[in-house]
């Protein structure tokens, strides 16, 4: 009897148990929470950034090859902007020479002077063109009045040449009637030879007649052969007046572009001169000091060191992976975790319930992958939310959780499980705008 009581004890059949009514509980919460909403959300590291170029850290480099003979500032000291940096002696030996822009100098005011030269010689010729073209004009005059006066002159000797043909003639015909009356006796010997006399003037003065107009002929014939000789004599001086003028403009265009070169060369010496000072362009911070010491030879295009601005424009820059690209729309709000301060965060669906992330608003997403193959986002500050460090500088580390659909707990569950992405949404911009029509 004692026996069969102690398994009574043992197994203790036929009594309920108190495990049931937890089971029943938890399954039921475990209902209720599967329905709860889940806001879905991308996670990605990125770094903190600047909106503008001028703001981002910038390397001063040397714009000439030298070597370094003073410096002004080290590691960590804050400049302003046109604050001397360093001190950049020469080393290239076309440049060594401490007067070279008074000389370059003379040597361009030498070029001014010969280009003036040459401009006056090309005036001076151009006056001596003109003068012998109104010398070769008044010597046209000349020889053209003289050959008139000839053509003048041959026409008064032409017609005494017919004055004495016709007195020759007359004189011949006298002669030759009284050579037949004295063959014939009618007159006498003396008569007779007197008209051979007369006959014989005739034909001299008909002969010279002759002479004076040939002669006047040929005088006409020298004289257009001297007008042509003027002609050609005074074209051949301003040939070579022209010839002189054309070598004078070479050698004025080559003064002037000896002269613009050697402007030129002024201009780069000065310049260069400025150039032995390295200047800080903005405000900031010296970092990164990559030269040291005094006499250190440096390249042309050579770091010298790194100014980190005095950034009054933050942003973050994040990184997506290509699948959640189409989730991602400009103008969405995104949670940003700063590294360094505090934040109690409630991870997974609830992120609006975390304390210590700040809101930020997606500025542009860039339409290039990187080498990593992700996507890069810029997110800046959201002028109407909770203000963002000003301690923040470039290069820190930040956390973005950008918030996607509202959708129920079981859903998320099985979107993991199956490895689907997160659902394509539309922003809260293209749902008001949905809304209002």
């Amino acid at each position: 009897m004692e026996k069969f009581n102690a398994f009574d004890h043992i197994y203790e059949e036929g009594k309920s148990t108190a495990i049931k009514p937890w089971l029943i509980s938890l399954l039921v919460l475990t209902l209720a929470i599967i329905f709860l909403p889940w806001t879905q959300n991308i996670r990605s590291k990125g770094n903190v950034t600047s909106l503008f170029q001028e703001q981002k850290p910038q390397k001063i480099y040397s714009p000439i090859a030298g070597k370094i003979s003073r410096w002004w500032v080290k590691e960590g000291d804050t400049v302003q902007a046109g604050d001397t940096l360093a001190k950049i002696t020469e080393i290239k030996g076309e440049y060594l020479d401490p007067n070279l822009i008074s000389r370059t100098q003379e040597q361009l005011n030498a070029k001014v002077g010969s280009l003036r030269f040459y401009e006056q010689k090309v005036q001076a010729t151009e006056d001596q063109m003109n003068n012998l073209r109104r010398s070769l004009t008044l010597k046209q005059s000349q020889v053209e009045n003289k050959i008139k006066q000839l053509q003048q002159k041959i026409t008064g000797e032409r017609a005494e040449l017919d004055a004495t043909q016709n007195d020759y003639n007359l004189a011949k015909d006298q002669f030759e009637r009284n050579q037949k009356m004295y063959r014939e006796g009618l007159i006498s010997q003396t008569q007779y030879q007197q008209r051979n006399v007369a006959m014989q003037n005739a034909f001299a003065k008909k002969t010279t007649a002759e002479n004076k107009v040939n002669q006047t002929l040929q005088d006409i014939a020298n004289a257009q052969i001297e007008l042509r000789g003027v002609d050609q004599e005074y074209r051949e001086k301003i040939n070579k007046a022209e010839g002189e003028r054309f070598q004078s403009l070479g050698q004025v265009e080559t003064n002037k572009g000896d002269i613009a070169k050697l402007e030129n060369q002024v201009t780069n010496y000065t310049i260069r001169n400025g150039m032995y000072y390295i200047i800080a362009p903005q405000a900031g911070q010296i970092i990164q000091a990559t030269k040291s010491g005094l006499g250190e030879i440096i390249k042309e295009g050579e770091d010298l060191l790194t100014i980190v601005p005095n950034n009054t424009n933050v942003a973050v820059e994040i990184f997506v992976r290509p699948v959640d690209l189409p989730l991602i729309v400009p103008g969405e709000e995104v949670r940003l975790i700063f590294d360094g301060y505090p934040v109690i965060l409630f991870a997974g669906g609830w992120p609006n319930q975390s304390f210590g992330t700040f809101p930020g608003k997606i500025r542009a997403v860039e339409n290039t992958i990187n080498d990593q193959g992700l996507f890069r986002v810029i997110v800046e500050e959201d002028p109407s939310g909770k203000r963002w460090p000003k301690q923040l500088r470039i290069g820190a580390g930040a956390q973005g959780i950008a918030l996607l659909n509202d959708v129920p707990v079981w859903y998320e569950l099985w979107r993991n499980i199956n490895g689907f992405p997160a659902d394509y949404y539309k922003g809260k911009k293209e749902k008001k705008e949905k809304n209002e029509k």
